[in-house]
């Protein structure tokens, strides 16, 4: 049951990435943490979430603007180094509160608490109207890559700020998305050793299975979704995401999951 939930939500996630404007982390991370501790939830999709975008990267990699990149990617680089080391601070700290639910106990935690409020401020600025959302402009571009950086290496929820940032660059779309990815795949490349370093590649190891069969159907969702991006209502879309991250987040606050 395990493997056949993350199967068909990494399915889904990287299917709604392309039209909901939400990442691949900020969808797939949840239902990963129905089955493991938050932290390791977090490490274990950035996984998914890398090698998914090295498949794009492979896609669009030629339209991504080497300007940005290195404005936007080396202060994004340094501070999600920052962000998985707090990362591994925080899920060290003893529950907040814990209590019977159902034959389980629910576990309340700062990390939790964290991740659910970081799930609903992303869900508050990407449900916003474009011309309500905040405004960067140019030469902002460092900060963004800092602030972006820092909360992908906390949460792996990045791309809503790295969007909004990106967005005022005036790149063509096609630059828009490759330059993401290749951002994207640079924070990874930073914080997985942070994660792994401190629960060890054989968290990773051990769930092989689970990362593999979950990266392969990210594929397939993505394949998919190129094909239905035409079809779909964008709005209609973004909503009901919404509303499955808020329900979500409510869940992990309280510790159910």
């Amino acid at each position: 049951m395990e493997l056949i939930i993350i199967v068909m939500a990494s399915l889904l996630a990287s299917l709604l990435t392309l039209f909901s404007g939400f990442g691949l982390g900020t969808l797939l991370m949840p239902f990963f943490a129905l089955f493991f501790s938050v932290d390791i939830a977090i490490a274990l999709t950035a996984v998914v979430h890398l090698l998914n975008n090295i498949f794009k990267l492979l896609l669009v990699g030629r339209f991504a603007d080497r300007e940005v990149i290195i404005k936007f990617g080396l202060g994004a680089v340094v501070s999600s180094f920052a962000g998985a080391m707090l990362l591994g601070a925080i899920s060290t700290i003893e529950p907040i509160y814990e209590y019977p639910f159902f034959n389980r106990t629910a576990s309340i935690t700062l990390l939790k608490i964290l991740i659910a409020l970081l799930l609903v401020v992303f869900v508050w600025l990407e449900s916003r109207p474009s011309e309500k959302r905040l405004k960067f402009e140019r030469s902002d571009l460092w900060l963004g890559g800092v602030l972006s950086g820092f909360i992908g290496g906390l949460s792996g929820q990045q791309g809503a700020l790295r969007s909004m940032f990106l967005l005022k660059y005036d790149l063509t779309r096609e630059s828009f998305i490759a330059t993401g990815i290749v951002i994207a795949c640079l924070i990874d490349v930073a914080r997985l050793p942070v994660y792994f370093n401190r629960f060890s590649f054989a968290i990773a190891e051990e769930n092989t299975t689970v990362l593999v069969s979950a990266c392969l159907s990210a594929f397939l969702g993505a394949f998919i979704g190129a094909r239905l991006m035409p079809k779909v209502t964008m709005q209609a879309v973004q909503r009901t995401v919404a509303a499955m991250l808020v329900l979500i987040a409510g869940l992990m606050a309280s510790g159910i999951i």
